[in-house]
């Protein structure tokens, strides 16, 4: 049976709305076969939920927060299982209290911002992607790739003294010393697309239009070639940050099933209506 805070997307398939460490920890171990997930990013967004990961006052314990879900999330995954997280950086705050919107993009305006971290200075970049990276590396991850994820559309910004960022980090971890991957599914064309090579580690994909009511979108093409070299048809694809659902969107496409986890209601909502499925209902 399903609890009241779950949909069944279909067979094996779910949404479940909660908070991703607790939820983790009622997943047996060795279930999912790929983890696919972009977590809150620290101090970008307010997403107006109580406990939220990303609101934290203080780095460490952001970094503390998503390496004990990503422990959990270890555990759950098959022992040649991978992990693809997209993690993206941010800027010391210079000690300000909030952000005003950019000019060329207003979704930047935040009421709160955490104060510049120890051993930091105004306008430094932080290096999250990397502090996190490192400290999975510490509790027992294969860091096996960086690939480093070109926005060609992305976000304007109104800076003068520094280039404007187009790119985030897509980072391929393994439980294992030997895991599952795929290198065929996900091969790339050269030479004018006469021949085909093993993907390298810059991925042009353009941004999705966003949803409404959720700022951040995983675009279906990037979540496409993590699942398609991760995993097989039939394996279980788990996101402990669901977001608006993308990520179960592609499985369905790629007859992969799907656990995601979402701590927002509104969102879970979002992810159940664009899979077609109604309160505790099957998909259809």
């Amino acid at each position: 049976m399903l609890g009241e805070l779950e949909h069944q997307v279909a067979s094996d398939s779910r949404l479940i709305l909660g908070d991703a460490a607790n939820e983790l920890k009622k997943l047996e171990d060795c279930l999912v076969q790929v983890c696919i997930t972009s977590p809150p990013y620290w101090g970008t967004r307010d997403y107006g939920v109580e406990g939220q990961i990303g609101g934290e006052s203080r780095l460490d314990e952001y970094l503390k927060h998503l390496r004990r879900v990503l422990a959990e999330t270890r555990r759950v995954l098959r022992d040649d299982g991978v992990l693809w997280l997209n993690i993206g950086d941010t800027y010391t705050s210079g000690d300000r209290g909030w952000r005003a919107p950019d000019k060329k993009n207003r979704a930047r305006a935040m009421s709160y911002r955490p104060d510049t971290p120890e051993g930091l200075k105004p306008k430094d970049l932080i290096g999250v992607p990397w502090r996190l990276a490192l400290g999975l590396q510490e509790d027992g991850w294969y860091l096996r790739s960086d690939v480093i994820w070109h926005k060609p559309n992305a976000q304007p910004e109104s800076v003068k003294d520094r280039p404007t960022r187009s790119h985030e980090y897509l980072f391929l971890f393994s439980k294992s010393e030997r895991y599952y991957y795929d290198f065929e599914a996900v091969r790339e064309r050269c030479n004018g697309g006469q021949a085909m090579r093993n993907r390298r580690t810059v991925w042009s994909i353009a941004t999705e239009a966003r949803h409404p009511s959720h700022l951040a979108v995983f675009p279906p093409d990037l979540v496409r070639l993590c699942i398609l070299s991760g995993s097989k048809a039939g394996d279980i694809v788990l996101d402990p940050f669901m977001g608006s659902g993308t990520v179960g969107l592609v499985c369905r496409e790629t007859n992969r099933r799907f656990i995601g986890i979402e701590i927002k209601r509104e969102y879970v909502d979002i992810a159940a209506e664009r899979m077609g499925v109604g309160d505790g209902g099957e998909g259809r």
